[in-house]
């Protein structure tokens, strides 16, 4: 059963898991606060805005490869800092998340004041982490992000949950929740594990951007 956690201690989690880089990074306090600071993931017309900078800075004129591109960077920015936060023995509760960023600004997550909850093996912590994550974030995303296909939508998001294990060092509690993640629905079907790794159904279409090329997990690779 997953107990309450208090916001110094998930802050302190929090902290702890952001050591491991930027997209493992959500902050806290004062620091989600203030101008530029709305709520996640917010209105269409800031997505469109982020999508529309995306498509310019890889310079590609296909709507769906900069909001595929998007979705699957956000998917990491939300799976990251959960998961590790997880493997350390609390789930931070994203109900009141906020964001700030602009086009042409880094994203940063955050949350004013962070609660959580206590979790003691990786079945409850996937519980509650696809809780966090899926239904409470994912699911709105992928509604807000124009030109996604649902197929395409929940590779990229286990594209980069599976990501998420190839920064830091080797965890096996992170390893173990992704798997348990990754067994269940919308996920489940998204890929496999074979003998060069997870390997994605669908593609996330980064090799129609200029100079581009396939992902390490991507099913296009002859070798997979």
């Amino acid at each position: 059963m997953a107990v309450d956690v208090g916001h110094r201690e998930v802050a302190e989690v929090l902290g702890e898991a952001a050591r491991l880089g930027p997209y493992f990074e959500i902050v806290t306090g004062v620091q989600a606060d203030g101008a530029g600071w709305s709520a996640f993931p917010g209105e269409v017309g800031k997505l469109d805005a982020l999508s529309g900078d995306y498509a310019e800075r890889l310079g590609t004129g296909e709507a769906r490869v900069a909001s595929s591109l998007l979705f699957q960077g956000l998917a990491a920015r939300l799976w990251s800092p959960v998961v590790a936060s997880a493997a350390l023995g609390v789930v931070p509760d994203l109900g009141e998340l906020r964001w700030r960023g602009l086009p042409g600004e880094p994203i940063v997550l955050g949350v004013v004041e962070p609660r959580g909850w206590r979790v003691n093996d990786a079945v409850g912590a996937a519980e509650r982490v696809y809780s966090v994550v899926v239904d409470g974030q994912l699911r709105r995303l992928r509604e807000l992000t124009a030109g996604l296909a649902e197929g395409l939508a929940w590779g990229n998001a286990a594209s980069a949950l599976v990501g998420s294990l190839n920064v830091g060092p080797d965890d096996l509690a992170r390893r173990a929740i992704v798997r348990e993640l990754l067994g269940r629905e919308p996920l489940e079907a998204t890929g496999v594990w074979g003998t060069h790794g997870y390997v994605r159904r669908s593609c996330c279409l980064y090799y129609r951007v200029p100079g581009g090329g396939m992902c390490g997990d991507c099913c296009l690779r002859p070798e997979m």
